[in-house]
């Protein structure tokens, strides 16, 4: 299989022993996440740079998927990696007890971004244990135990974070004794309030919320968390003064609002925290993936003064052996340093708005079977249906399909690596992809969504 974007690099024989041992050993060890193991057939992945990676025949792709929504600055960065390399020249681990430079300068570089007062930084191994301790925070601090959690949504895979997960994936695990409440987010294109503006669907839906805190006792909860805009769960974006609603609800009813920035977050949506497109700021924040691309596991919690006085004589009782990890940190200070002086978060909003969004409205005039477009910056979705009048899904809730398989199956062969969900297809590329690529991604799925439009009624 030959990518249509670029002949094969010219691997060895060498290289290629060495991607078939690592296939082989992969099956016979490797056990994998959300995976079904006797069914995987796993691409080996040999070198990556840039928006790329190459499998291991040699062959190119571009990735639109941003790996899991992660690599933010793209693959092997040079100035992330040579501060990796430098860090472990000087250091490469020192317990979470003790200061030291890289982490220090982490935190204050996160904190002078994060939105309002949110200046103090707990850092952990990644998104699922920093919305964990978010929620272990917000318990101490008011004394309470219930959280609130939307449906349609993901905030990890660890035990109270996969059963705050409004998808299928809490289904297994959900034990109905972590203290979590789901509740229904606007989501205009399948309201579940018969909406039919934004207004409507906003205000509906905060009602709903306000009833079901008030249904489940405001002084026995403790925590709101919600993804500011969901990733997943399908990047639906939140209607106008919706974020504004549920931060008025919280303070009211002095519940601690956490907003999830996992994915979203370090200039996804063109803004450093996707909060900052509603003027909004939460008393905890979440962070990770983009933080430092992914080169090094880290995320965080950045916390409100508030909440962070609650431990100022009282020990906060948590934490992890490589919180802060030097070699984590020091990927961090090189990732927002290199999108600061590279003015990457500015090029991730001017390709949402005058390269994606542009294209992806065009695919909503020439392909019957794109039901809705959504997002912003370089974090967009594509809501595929078999009919958009009664807008049946692609594939079913929670599933895959055959017609959603070929779709992926035949991106990987015209050279693109698709980030697909249940029914939908996401644009995700990386946030300093240039214009010359994101435009050879998006030209393939034009190609491919006729595929699509087959399998659509009429067709």
């Amino acid at each position: 299989m030959t990518s249509t974007l670029e002949a094969p690099r010219v691997f060895g024989q060498a290289e290629r022993h060495a991607a078939l041992h690592a296939y082989e050993m992969d099956r016979k060890h490797v056990f994998h996440s959300w995976s079904a193991q006797d069914t995987l057939d796993p691409m080996v992945i040999a070198a990556a740079e840039g928006a790329y990676v190459w499998d291991g025949g040699g062959n190119k792709y571009l990735d639109f998927s941003s790996q899991l929504v992660n690599t933010n600055i793209g693959h092997q960065h040079p100035a992330v990696v040579a501060a990796i390399i430098a860090q472990a020249a000087k250091l490469c681990t020192i317990a979470p007890s003790y200061a030291n430079d890289a982490r220090s300068e982490a935190a204050r570089l996160i904190a002078e971004r994060t939105p309002g007062e949110l200046d103090r930084i707990f850092f952990t191994n990644g998104g699922a244990d920093a919305n964990e301790h978010a929620v272990r925070m917000a318990r101490l601090h008011t004394g309470r135990q219930k959280v609130l959690s939307a449906y349609r949504s993901y905030h990890g895979g660890t035990q109270l974070a996969i059963n705050l997960t409004g998808d299928p994936r809490r289904w297994s695990s959900d034990t109905a004794t972590t203290g979590t409440v789901h509740f229904f987010p606007p989501y205009l294109y399948r309201t579940a309030f018969h909406s039919t503006t934004a207004e409507e669907e906003s205000q509906r839906a905060l009602e709903h919320l306000e009833q079901l805190i008030s249904f489940e006792g405001p002084a026995t909860i403790a925590a709101l968390i919600l993804e500011s805009i969901p990733g997943t769960a399908g990047i639906y974006m939140p209607p106008p003064g919706y974020l504004q609603g549920v931060r008025e609800l919280c303070t009211k009813d002095g519940i601690v609002f956490i907003a999830d920035e996992v994915m979203a977050g370090f200039g996804r949506t063109g803004k450093w925290f996707a909060v900052e497109h509603f003027d909004v700021v939460p008393d905890l924040l979440t962070f990770a993936k983009g933080v430092n691309s992914g080169y090094v596991p880290l995320g965080g919690v950045a916390i409100s003064p508030e909440i962070a006085a609650t431990f100022g004589k009282r020990a906060y009782p948590g934490g992890l052996t490589y919180s802060g990890h030097p070699l984590a940190a020091a990927a961090a200070v090189a990732t927002i340093n290199a999108m600061e002086a590279e003015q990457i978060v500015q090029h991730a909003a001017h390709l949402g708005e005058e390269v994606i969004g542009p294209a992806l409205r065009g695919f909503t005039e020439r392909h019957p079977s794109v039901g809705e477009i959504r997002g912003t910056g370089v974090f967009w979705a594509i809501e595929l249906v078999k009919d958009r009048v009664t807008r049946e899904p692609m594939a079913p809730y929670g599933s895959t399909s055959p017609e959603m398989n070929q779709l992926v199956t035949e991106c990987k062969a015209r050279g693109l690596l698709p980030f697909a969900n249940f029914n939908r297809i996401h644009v995700v590329p990386p946030c300093n992809i240039t214009v010359k690529d994101a435009d050879a991604g998006l030209k393939i799925l034009d190609d491919v969504l006729f595929i699509a439009d087959s399998n659509t009624a009429g067709a």
